[in-house]
């Protein structure tokens, strides 16, 4: 099989196209394509098949443990720089069908040969009802977010955001005692006023880079605790992403092209 390898600010997926459909992906085969020492490593692995009448493509997202996943703000941006390159669609734009409902991916002008900068209409953040069952300690409040996929946002009292084991241990807990999982965010404001900082645990992943969707999550929850903006740069490791809330929320970040990869089929 044909891979491509795509990383969104270190949030990293290898992308099938599939366009005929005629190699569905198991999730062990995911599993094992995904692995970073045996495999070829990946948080993800992306299928590309047709879109049908209202779709240029469609999405279908398995995560590095094998499970599947609704949407990826960073996997869809991946996705649409495989597609570009090899010219499926010309774009600028880019329609996608996903688990979590159509988005559109759109090229910004700028960036490289390898890098380039694209705009995502996320459709809508859904804040719910806030969480206190996981306010303790350094945790002010936790909200739950719903960007087509579910999110539980912390704020964080500290000054330095939790490390990956304090991380993994909050992740963890949260995800597994939430039915059907849940990717995990915390957050405090800055560096500069009106900004977010965050990490994240990613449901079927763990600590990942980035995460696209977790960031307008993170978005959506500070904005009503007003620590920021409908506008505002969310910081993670891996690098800052714009989200503009409304409807649809507009993600705004950067994606690179890694390598291509020829594999076996299992």
């Amino acid at each position: 099989m044909r891979l491509s390898k795509h990383h969104g600010l270190g949030n990293d997926f290898l992308v099938l196209l599939d366009l005929a459909g005629a190699h569905p992906i198991a999730p062990a085969t995911a599993r094992a394509l995904c692995d970073r020492r045996t495999g070829i490593g990946g948080d993800g692995l992306i299928r590309v098949t047709s879109g049908g009448p209202d779709a240029d493509v469609a999405m279908e997202l398995l995560n590095a443990d094998g499970s599947t996943a609704e949407m990826s703000g960073n996997g869809i941006r991946c996705l649409a720089q495989a597609v570009f390159q090899s010219q499926v669609v010309p774009g600028p734009a880019l329609r996608v069908a996903t688990a979590a409902g159509l988005r559109t991916v759109t090229t910004l002008s700028g960036g490289s040969a390898h890098t380039q900068r694209f705009t995502v209409e996320m459709g809508q953040a859904k804040v719910g009802a806030d969480e206190p069952e996981w306010v303790d300690g350094p945790v002010l409040r936790a909200t739950q977010v719903d960007v087509g996929n579910p999110h539980m946002v912390l704020h964080w009292a500290e000054a330095n955001l939790p490390d990956r084991e304090r991380l993994v241990e909050l992740g963890e807990r949260i995800d597994g005692l939430t039915p059907g999982g849940t990717n995990v965010e915390v957050v405090h404001a800055g560096p500069r006023d009106g900004e977010l900082s965050m990490v994240v645990y990613e449901r079927g992943v763990g600590p990942t880079q980035a995460c696209g969707t977790g960031a307008c999550a993170a978005a959506a929850a500070a904005e009503q605790w007003e620590l920021t903006a409908s506008s505002t740069t969310v910081h993670m490791p891996g690098g800052p992403v714009d989200v503009v809330l409304g409807d649809p929320v507009l993600l705004t970040g950067e994606t690179t092209s890694i390598a291509v990869v020829y594999a076996p089929w299992p």
